[in-house]
């Protein structure tokens, strides 16, 4: 049997239903997420809540940055381990060649990420899930408890080291002593700000090209950050490759005191936590008060994972009864082409807000931001429904297996 015909895409009935309603549920999170940055620079991000907001608009990202923000990125990465524990196995019942044919799809979605995070939306998640992807070959063959325990070493050792740096720069904040040059601090705040300026310059009222510029500096001035965030996102994908591997998504009845911990330990811990982050503070302003900023990253970490699996077993176990089915069941298709459902939210956002677009950068309220989402979420649903109706994949999906298993499949639908 050659590798072109026992490796090859699945088809839609092979698929795990659950995975699909998963991702698409996902996808609304990614958006509410990724919406205020389409409309601010990216310089902000991890900055927190705007201090700027009021009211209701206040309210919505306070609600977003508790429960939404660091959670659902999270979600899809567990979605992400799952794949690539999937893929592991369908191909050695295949009859192996796993290897060979996961580096090419790791380096497909490289592309497609470089190609997003410089034309389209520079806060692109892509090109760090590519390289995540070709890390996690190192632990392929670890059992599915080896992974998981250094899954949550990978994301737990670093969380702790930034809750022990806290607690130092607490102790010499209450001490009154300092640290650093303070030349050397204001220059690396004017050169931030700068890079901010530019950002907001190029975005809110340059061309394609000059937006281009800057988020090709962005992405090559970031690369230590992206490399850091690297280790919490390889832990999150071998905890998912853990719970793929375990029988737990497949078969949720045979794990339903997995599924019960989750939902009565994991997600009230999280919320604990995520509050108590929220008690320290929800704007970090790392220039005035970089303990207290500190201590809040690190708290909402914390609480990122035991949320985001709390969120998981209150959605199988919703998918597991008729109704939720039913309900949760309508996420399904834009779950099967999460890829391009992503990559038309940047284009869309980016169309909406940038200068070259109708350019409605820094105008529109924190509430209509929430809302067209929401209502841009439904028609993706609608349109990936209709779309499957007549189609095997996503369009994106489609380029990305032809690259992988070289090869195009099939597109139209049967």
């Amino acid at each position: 049997m050659t590798e072109a015909v026992a490796l090859a895409p699945v088809e839609a009935r092979q698929r795990l239903h659950t995975l699909d309603v998963l991702r698409g549920f996902a996808l609304l999170g990614i958006a509410l997420m990724n919406v205020e940055y389409f409309g601010r620079p990216l310089a902000d991000v991890g900055s927190g809540v705007d201090p700027a907001l009021r009211g209701v608009d206040y309210v919505l990202s306070w609600l977003i940055y508790v429960f939404v923000q660091g959670k659902f990125w999270i979600l899809f990465s567990l979605l992400f381990g799952m794949g690539f524990a999937l893929m592991a196995t369908r191909t050695h019942a295949a009859g192996g060649g796993f290897s060979k044919l996961y580096v090419r799809r790791s380096l497909g979605l490289l592309v497609i990420g470089l190609v997003h995070a410089l034309a389209i939306w520079a806060g692109d998640i892509l090109v760090t899930y590519a390289i995540g992807a070709l890390l996690l070959l190192l632990f392929r063959d670890a059992s599915p408890q080896k992974q998981g325990r250094l899954g949550a070493l990978l994301y737990g050792a670093p969380v702790l080291g930034l809750l022990l740096m806290s607690v130092v720069m607490l102790a010499m904040q209450a001490a009154g002593s300092s640290a650093g040059d303070d030349h050397a601090g204001s220059a690396h705040e004017a050169a931030e700000q700068a890079a901010r300026a530019a950002e907001i310059a190029a975005y809110s009222t340059g061309s394609w090209w000059q937006a281009t510029v800057v988020r090709a500096e962005y992405l090559l001035t970031h690369i230590p950050e992206m490399l850091v965030f690297e280790c919490f996102a390889l832990g999150i994908f071998l905890i998912g490759a853990w719970l793929l591997r375990s029988g737990a998504i497949a078969d949720p009845a045979a794990h339903a005191l997995l599924y019960r911990r989750l939902r009565r330990f994991a997600l009230p811990a999280g919320l604990v936590l995520a509050l108590l982050s929220a008690a320290v503070t929800v704007q970090l302003d790392w220039k005035d008060d970089s303990a207290h900023a500190m201590l809040a990253m690190a708290v909402m970490l914390a609480a990122g994972p035991l949320l985001s699996l709390g969120y998981l077993a209150l959605l199988v176990g919703a998918v597991q009864t008729a109704l939720g089915a039913r309900v949760l069941g309508l996420l399904a298709p834009a779950g099967r082409m999460a890829l391009s459902n992503y990559l038309l939210q940047s284009l869309v956002g980016t169309w909406l807000f940038y200068g070259y677009g109708l350019g409605l950068w820094g105008s529109v309220p924190r509430r209509w931001q929430v809302a067209g989402v929401v209502v841009g979420f439904a028609l993706q649903v609608l349109l990936s429904r209709v779309w499957l109706a007549y189609f095997r994949h996503g369009p994106a999906e489609w380029l990305w297996r032809a690259w992988t298993y070289r090869h195009f499949p099939a597109m139209r639908a049967r």
